[in-house]
């Protein structure tokens, strides 16, 4: 990188359909301004996940040179999304008895609190990716967001654990290395979303984030400034270009043409005369597609998908509490009436997320497109870990997230970056 290694955050967002590089930096009133974004298609990705690594690879290539020639910037480190079908979360709550009463509570002890959270056992190949403080007990008593400071015996945290299949991060660290950078941090793709596309007093008031992509839809649901849930359903936009693909008999390029200029999420706004002739293969006479079943067919997918969505608020708990209801954005979000489909199988309010909530004016208006909110949010994420790490290092209290770096997972990760250095060789 330039000499402004420490003002410049790079993210990275592996998805099913695309692969996007945003090289970012804080202006002076902590917005943040895109120096330069590249994208690629994402070959060897399938439903979130990395499923052929020399093509994954490839696009994280083409992705990360595009960037570097925009940004002007050399780009070694990334802050890297992680989603799929393998991702889960639990609620878990960890209890620390203090010794020296005198003392208040330190961040030390918040630390060991999450530290411990990292040690719960989980099933066989899978590994804890983010654990999330909600709430602090002390001494009984309930509700407290920051605790430090304060006195007290015994301290309780409820946390909010992300866990996913070891695997499929070893896939991810192993594209990235081997397309020559290093990962900064893993992160949750629902989570860096909603860090571009929300606001805080969303958060407070209760809001479910719901991020359409290609291969899956990630939700995240927040309350009283809380992660709640999160969850990942391995079905997104490529579920709808194949549902009509297969019932108007077009090719896959023809069939996504057709969503992105023509879909609309309501059959019922569709007229019937509505015809488009698409060209037929080899000299065959072109087929003609009514717009009315065009939208029969993606609202049937949509609606499914809805339901996935809704069952996984129904599930958890926060139905009544979502005061500012759904803010749906992602690629998908981008389909004609997706808001009011929304609002009418679910019943709850709904707005398109868009990634301006942080970002300077000035930027390029395609920035703001939806379907880049996991990328801005990955290199806002990229930031708020530096703030942490450097209030850490000049001894401030800082908010602890993510677990330190050495842990069982990293130490894998290294043994793998060996492995391929040595196969290099």
């Amino acid at each position: 990188m330039e000499d402004k290694t420490s003002e410049i955050v790079v993210g990275l967002d592996i998805g099913t359909t695309k692969i996007v590089a945003i090289v970012g930096r804080k202006t002076e009133h902590e917005k943040l301004e895109i120096l330069g974004m590249g994208r690629s298609d994402s070959i060897g990705v399938s439903r979130g996940v990395v499923s052929n690594i020399d093509k994954t690879v490839q696009s994280i290539k083409a992705a990360v040179e595009d960037a570097e020639s925009k940004s002007g910037v050399d780009i070694k480190v990334v802050n890297v999304g992680i989603a799929g079908q393998h991702i889960k979360s639990l609620q878990h709550r960890g209890i620390k008895v203090r010794h020296n009463v005198d003392d208040e509570i330190s961040q030390n002890d918040i630390n060991a609190l999450i530290d411990d959270m990292y040690k719960l056992v989980m099933l066989p190949g899978e590994e804890i990716i983010h654990v999330l403080p909600q709430e602090y007990i002390i001494d009984n008593e309930q509700g407290i967001k920051d605790p430090i400071g304060m006195a007290g015996v015994r301290l309780e945290a409820n946390f909010h654990i992300i866990t996913g299949q070891i695997a499929a991060a070893k896939n991810i660290y192993k594209c990235v290395h081997k397309a020559g950078l290093d990962v900064a941090d893993l992160i949750l793709e629902p989570l860096a979303s909603s860090e571009a596309v929300l606001s805080s007093e969303e958060k407070e008031a209760g809001v479910a984030l719901v991020d359409i992509g290609g291969g899956t839809t990630d939700i995240a649901i927040f309350q009283d400034g809380i992660i709640r849930h999160t969850a990942v359903i391995p079905f997104g936009g490529n579920s709808i270009t194949e549902d009509i693909k297969e019932g108007c008999g077009i090719i896959k390029n023809q069939a996504e043409q057709l969503k992105v200029k023509f879909g609309s999420a309501l059959a019922s706004e569709s007229q019937e005369n509505e015809i488009v002739s698409i060209p037929g293969l080899r000299g065959r006479s072109p087929k003609e597609i009514s717009l009315k079943n065009l939208a029969h067919i993606i609202q049937a997918r949509m609606e499914e998908i809805i339901e996935h969505i809704y069952y996984e608020i129904k599930n958890s708990g926060y139905e009544n509490k979502l005061i500012c209801g759904i803010v749906v954005t992602g690629g998908g979000s981008q389909l004609k009436h997706i808001a009011q489909l929304l609002e009418y199988v679910t019943g709850m309010d709904t707005r398109i997320g868009y990634p301006n909530e942080h970002l300077a004016s000035g930027n390029a208006d395609e920035l703001t497109s939806p379907m880049y909110a996991t990328g801005v949010g990955l290199v806002i994420k990229g930031f708020d870990s530096l703030k942490s790490m450097n209030n850490a290092n000049t001894g401030e209290v800082v908010s602890h997230s993510k677990k330190d770096k050495g842990g069982f997972f990293d130490k894998i990760i290294k043994v793998g970056e060996k492995f391929f250095d040595d196969q290099e060789q």
